[in-house]
C-alpha cells in the first residue's frame, strides 16, 4: 500500500506572534517553525499503516525551500520519501494550494504505483481553514472523510472513526481515498538523532507547482494580533478548601450557577 502524508510548515504554536508594519504578513524574522500538529500525527499514521500493510510512505509539502526541514523530519520518522512543491515564500490560499497538490499526486506515481490513501491533517496549525485535504479530494473524484480519530484499511477498504457527542460515526470507503485526521489518533514517534542524521542525507524531491489563482469570495484587508492577556492567576485554595471560593466565583462573578 502506498500512502501520501501532506505537511504543512507553520510557526511553532505558542510563539508570539509579531505582524509586519503594514499589518499584511506575519513577521517571521525570529519565529521558529515546526510541522502542524495535525499533520504530524497524519505522518505517524501513514508510516503505521505501511509498516502493518507494507508498501511505501511518502511526505509532500507545499512551501518555500526553508520547507525541507519538515519533509526532513518526517523521514527521520521513518518515510521513505519526501517531496517539495517550491514556492517564493509567498501565502497562497486554499484552492491554489489543493490545485498544485492534486496535480503532483497525479504526476508523482512511477510504474503505475499510485497512492492507495492520502492522509491530511484535519485542519493547519496557523490558518486552520479545514478546506485543503477537501479540495484535494474533490479534485481527485475521491471519496473523503474527515476529523478521524481512528483508522483501519483491510482488503482495500478504510474504517475510519470521527468521535461525535456521546459516542462516534463510523464510515467505510473504498481505496482509493482522502482522509484528514485529528491529534490524537495516534502518538507521534519521536526520531532519535541517528534518524534525523540520516534523513539530512536523503533526497528531497522538488516540483514548481503552478499558482492559478481562483477568484476568491473575500479580500484579506489586514491581520490582527490578538491582545496577550498579562493578568495574574488567582489562587483560590487548595483542595477541598477552594470549593467555597469557587462555587462563589462562579455564582457571583462568572453567573453560571
Amino acid at each position: 500500500m502506498n500512502v501520501l502524508a501532506c505537511i504543512k510548515r507553520v510557526p511553532n504554536t505558542g510563539a508570539k506572534i509579531v505582524l509586519t508594519d503594514d499589518n499584511q504578513r506575519i513577521d517571521t524574522s525570529n519565529l521558529g517553525f515546526t510541522m502542524s500538529p495535525h499533520e504530524e500525527c497524519a505522518v505517524e499514521e501513514a508510516i503505521q499503516q505501511v509498516e502493518t500493510h507494507g508498501g511505501s510512505t511518502h511526505v509532500l509539502t507545499l512551501g518555500p525551500e526553508e520547507a525541507t526541514e519538515q519533509l526532513r523530519t518526517g523521514l527521520a520518522m521513518r518515510a521513505d520519501e519526501a517531496t517539495l512543491l517550491e514556492t517564493d515564500g509567498e501565502e497562497w490560499g486554499p484552492r491554489e494550494t489543493a490545485s498544485a497538490i492534486a496535480t503532483a499526486i497525479r504526476d508523482l506515481p512511477e510504474d503505475d504505483a499510485e497512492f492507495d490513501l492520502l492522509l491530511f491533517g484535519n485542519e493547519s496549525a496557523d490558518m486552520a481553514n479545514y478546506q485543503v485535504g477537501v479540495r484535494v479530494a474533490t479534485e481527485l473524484d475521491l471519496p473523503c472523510v474527515t476529523g478521524i480519530k481512528s483508522l483501519e484499511v483491510e482488503d482495500g477498504v478504510a474504517t475510519a472513526k470521527r468521535e461525535i457527542g456521546g459516542g462516534e460515526e463510523v464510515y467505510e470507503i473504498d481505496l482509493p481515498a482522502v482522509v484528514s485526521v485529528k491529534e490524537g489518533i495516534n502518538e507521534p514517534r519521536y526520531a532519535s538523532m541517528r534518524a534525523k542524521m540520516q534523513a539530512r542525507r536523503q533526497e528531497v524531491g522538488r516540483l514548481e507547482p503552478d499558482r492559478t489563482e481562483a477568484p476568491g469570495t473575500f479580500e484579506k484587508t489586514r491581520l490582527e494580533a490578538p491582545e496577550a492577556d498579562d493578568s495574574d492567576a488567582m489562587v483560590l485554595g487548595e483542595g477541598t478548601d477552594a470549593v467555597p471560593e469557587i462555587v462563589e466565583l462562579l455564582e457571583s462573578e462568572i453567573e453560571v450557577l
